[in-house]
C-alpha cells in the first residue's frame, strides 16, 4: 500500500460536510445500547428519574414531596398516596477517536480524509441533538511538520512519537465549526501508540458514553489492549475500520524497495500473483481476528471501504449497525 502522493486536505466544515448531507444528518441521533446518566439536560433518556413527559414508575408519597406529582387515579382507587415518576432527559457523551498515524495517509480516496469526514458527520449529529461531544486525534502532526517529514527531513528515518490531542467536551449546534477546525488542524504522521493513548483517554474521561474509534486498526502495538482500556471504563464502544480499495485489491507489481512510513522499517520484495494472494489471505485473517475480538466483547465493529459514499455510510450502514437512529 503506497502513500497518497498529493492528498486533498480539508480546511473548513464546508470541505468536510456536504450541504445536502447536512439536511439529512439533522434528522438522525446517536444511539447507545446502554443507558448512561448524563450531566446536563438534553434530549436523551437517563437512568435518573426526574421531570419529563415519559412515565417511568410510582413510589409512595413521603412528607415534603411535590403534591402536583400525586397520582390522583390511584388515590381514588386505593385511597393511598403515590407519586408519579418520569424519565429525566439528559445529554449523552459522544467521544470520537480518530487515528492520524501515517498509515492513514494512504489510498484513493484517502483514508484520513474519510475518517475526518466521518468524524465531522457524527460530531454534527451529536451537537445537533445537544449531546456532549469530544474528539481525540492519536498520532498526527501539524501541517508544517507533516510537510517537512514528507519532504524527507532528518527525522524521516526515525519514528515520530505517538501524539495525543483532545478537543474537550463541546455542546451546542454552533460548535460544529470548532470540531471541524480541530480535525483540519492535523495531518497524519508517525505512529498512533493506540494502547497508551487509549489508556490516557479512558482515564481522563468524566462520566461514560459512546466512543467511536475510526481507524484502519493497523497498529504495531496491537489494538487489543487499547480497546480493553475503553471497555474497562464502561463505554459503549463502536469500532469503524476504514480500508482503501487499494488495500483490499492491490494494484502494484514488480520489484519494489519498501519503507514503513510509521517506523521506517525497510524491505525489498517482488510483487507476484502468489504473493498478492498470500497478502489477501493475511488481510482477511487479520480482519477476521479483529471481528472475533470485538464480537466476544460486545464491541460493534464495521469494516468499510473509503470509496463508500458518505450518505450511504451514515444514512444506511451506521443506522443498520445501531450507532445511529
Amino acid at each position: 500500500m503506497l502513500r497518497t502522493p498529493t492528498p486533498t486536505r480539508p480546511r473548513s466544515a464546508d470541505d468536510l460536510l456536504d450541504t445536502r448531507l447536512v439536511a439529512q444528518l439533522s434528522r438522525l441521533d446517536i444511539a447507545s445500547r446502554k443507558v448512561f446518566s448524563g450531566k446536563m439536560k438534553g434530549e436523551r433518556r437517563s437512568k435518573r428519574k426526574g421531570e419529563s413527559v415519559e412515565f417511568a414508575d410510582h413510589r409512595p408519597y413521603v412528607s415534603g414531596d411535590d403534591l402536583r406529582r400525586l397520582d390522583w387515579h390511584i388515590l381514588a382507587r386505593l385511597d393511598r398516596l403515590f407519586l408519579k415518576l418520569f424519565l429525566e432527559e439528559e445529554d449523552l457523551s459522544l467521544h470520537l477517536i480518530v487515528d492520524a498515524s501515517a498509515s492513514m495517509d494512504c489510498g484513493e480516496p484517502n483514508k484520513f480524509l474519510f475518517a475526518q469526514r466521518t468524524a465531522a458527520a457524527l460530531g454534527f449529529i451529536g451537537l445537533h441533538n445537544l449531546h456532549r461531544v469530544a474528539c481525540s486525534v492519536i498520532g498526527g502532526a501539524s501541517p508544517e511538520e507533516a510537510a517537512r517529514l514528507r519532504e524527507g527531513g532528518p527525522a524521516m528515518d526515525q519514528p515520530s512519537p505517538a501524539a495525543l490531542t483532545t478537543l474537550r467536551d463541546v455542546r451546542g449546534r454552533r460548535r460544529i465549526h470548532d470540531v471541524a477546525r480541530y480535525l483540519c488542524a492535523v495531518e497524519p504522521a508517525g505512529s498512533a501508540g493506540f494502547a497508551e493513548n487509549a489508556r490516557r483517554i479512558a482515564l481522563s474521561r468524566r462520566g461514560r458514553g459512546v466512543v467511536v474509534v475510526i481507524s484502519d486498526f493497523f497498529f504495531k502495538d496491537g489494538y487489543e489492549t487499547g480497546l480493553r482500556y475503553l471497555l474497562g471504563r464502561g463505554y459503549d464502544v463502536f469500532a469503524l475500520q476504514a480500508l482503501s480499495p487499494q488495500e483490499v485489491e492491490p494494484d502494484i507489481a514488480g520489484d519494489l524497495r519498501l519503507r514503513d512510513i510509521e517506523d521506517a522499517d525497510r524491505a525489498e520484495v517482488t510483487i507476484s500473483a502468489p504473493l498478492l494472494k498470500k497478502y489477501k489471505q493475511n488481510l482477511g485473517a487479520y480482519c477476521d481476528t479483529l471481528r472475533q475480538f470485538c464480537a466476544r466483547r460486545e464491541i460493534t465493529l464495521m469494516t468499510v471501504r473509503t470509496d463508500t459514499p458518505m450518505d450511504t455510510l451514515i444514512l444506511d450502514a451506521l443506522r443498520s449497525r445501531g450507532l445511529l437512529r
